[in-house]
């Protein structure tokens, strides 16, 4: 176990010391989007560019500063979503924070397990493997989820402007 402990903490820190898709975007077409964990104060703001007639994130870039695990959960997710259309980049989000979620649902008692494995099902994670041991430190799931929960917020913002135009 130890080996892969090692292997996961080099894939961190690969990301962290050589951030994929870091850098600004156009706004617009782009759209802006910043999270913020008081906790620790990561930072991340997110240029999120989505072609309108295929629903594909076309080109999404990342910006802001935080702890290691911050920062390579952005650089992850960056190369898991681009090229994604909009509905699987929310079940890429879905899958990572049952992913992050798992140790939460076993202290209060609530893992479903066929509910997990279906939320998991044919996603595959890669990379993002790698920040399941952040689950056993529960302070730190908020840096791994930080910019998921902000590409989430910028995809239900993209979708409440479509349905209003």
């Amino acid at each position: 176990m130890a080996g892969l402990e090692d292997l996961y903490r080099e894939i961190i820190l690969d990301h962290y010391r050589s951030p994929r898709n870091r850098g600004e975007l156009p706004v617009p077409p782009a759209r802006k989007l910043e999270g913020f964990n008081p906790l620790c104060g990561d930072e991340i703001v997110l240029y999120l560019d989505v072609d309108a007639d295929s629903r594909t994130v076309s080109d999404l870039r990342i910006g802001g500063q935080g702890c290691s695990i911050s920062q390579a959960s952005s650089s992850m997710m960056g190369s898991a979503v681009k090229g994604k259309t909009t509905e699987e980049a929310r079940k890429l989000i879905r899958a990572f924070k049952a992913l992050m979620s798992i140790h939460e649902s076993r202290l209060e008692g609530e893992v479903d397990g066929d509910a997990l494995a279906a939320e998991l099902e044919g996603v595959r994670l890669g990379d993002l493997e790698a920040l399941q041991g952040v689950v056993k430190f529960p302070v730190r799931i908020k840096c791994a989820t930080l910019a998921w929960i902000t590409l989430q917020h910028g995809l239900d913002e993209l979708e409440a402007a479509a349905s209003t135009s």
